[in-house]
């Protein structure tokens, strides 16, 4: 009995260990050791028939979007906390009012009071880069949009990058590849619309010519379908949740592992560095969307940062390009820029 016990803890301990050790330095760790599902392990097809395609023994996913549909699955499971990724390629040339979506949600179960966590994929136009915009919502809090854009560091069209979602009982952490590049922490005041119940993930694409490229400027053009998101390395690693009655291992105090989750000093760091260089739009500094910031925002109207920002929350062009435009025109020209 005693060996038995021995032998217990001791498995138990090299468990955590090891969880811990994936976890504790950045999300390609957590990537490289977390094992990947197949579509018919995890997933299951929500619409677009033919328009889902699946390769290589199920382990990757074509969604494509044409005149007559576009294509989604969704996990199989609800999951309540965990390390949500999926390694995608998003379509090339002409992709002005595209969207591709990697998010989660439970808006299926909670109808009014539903959460989420999105990552949103925007086409552009030719020549012009995709925009990756992070929202989040919390027990229907969809009144308030927490919307953050940025553009990225490299061409997504050209090859895979993994897109992964970190949630914990106390923070939210969005990554591309090993970069976080946006936490979500649960504090006092934003408790309330913090993401607490179970989700889904799901993946999508579907045609936002009403709003993603330059506000409905641009819209989806047929002539360029079927267009093609490609996802592989798929990876569901959290808490199972039942979806009778929602109960979930997680409530067990030995499974409290993703609570002890954070940023290393070095991730903080390139977090910082990222948002520096490639954020395009900040609700927080939306001063005409929310004439008083939401109560999670803490802004400092002196900030250097502040002052890249105009009262729309939209950036006042591009630091990296050193553009010095007329004062006159520079809202127009910007809005459009930091939309396309």
């Amino acid at each position: 009995m005693m060996g038995s016990l021995v032998l217990f803890f001791f498995f138990f301990f090299a468990c955590s260990l090891l969880f811990y050790l994936c976890f504790a330095n950045a999300a390609t760790t957590v990537v490289d050791s977390l094992p990947t599902l197949s579509f018919e392990e995890g997933y299951t097809q929500l619409f677009g028939d033919g328009n889902l395609m699946l390769l290589r023994d199920g382990k990757r996913v074509h969604l494509s979007l044409d005149e007559r549909t576009g294509a989604g699955f969704a996990s199989q499971d609800l999951y309540l906390h965990g390390f949500f990724s999926a390694s995608i390629k998003l379509p090339s040339d002409y992709t002005a009012g595209v969207v591709v979506a990697f998010y989660m949600s439970n808006g299926d179960v909670f109808d009014k009071t539903h959460d989420e966590l999105d990552f949103e994929f925007l086409g552009n136009v030719r020549g012009r880069e995709w925009r990756v915009q992070t929202n989040v919502y919390g027990n229907g809090s969809t009144a308030v949009g927490r919307e953050e854009r940025c553009d990225l560091w490299f061409d997504p069209t050209q090859d895979f990058h993994h897109y992964s979602i970190l949630w914990n009982q106390d923070r939210i952490i969005f990554y591309v590849d090993d970069t976080p590049i946006r936490e979500i922490v649960r504090t006092e005041f934003a408790g309330g619309v913090f993401p607490a119940k179970p989700m889904s993930l799901y993946a999508t694409i579907w045609d936002g010519s009403n709003w993603a490229t330059s506000g409905g400027r641009y819209k989806v053009n047929y002539k360029y379908a079927p267009y093609v998101a490609e996802f592989s390395e798929l990876i569901l690693h959290g808490c199972a949740v039942d979806p009778i009655d929602h109960s979930s291992p997680c409530e067990r105090p030995e499974n409290g592992r993703y609570d002890t989750l954070t940023m290393s000093s070095d991730q903080r760091a390139r977090m910082r560095s990222f948002r520096r260089n490639h954020m395009q739009y900040l609700y927080c500094y939306d001063r005409d969307r929310y004439p008083t910031p939401p109560p999670e925002c803490s802004v400092d109207d002196s900030s250097k940062e502040r002052q890249w920002y105009g009262l729309d929350g939209v950036r006042l062009g591009d630091r990296r390009r050193r553009h010095r435009r007329n004062q006159g025109d520079r809202s127009r020209v910007v809005e459009a820029d930091a939309f396309l």
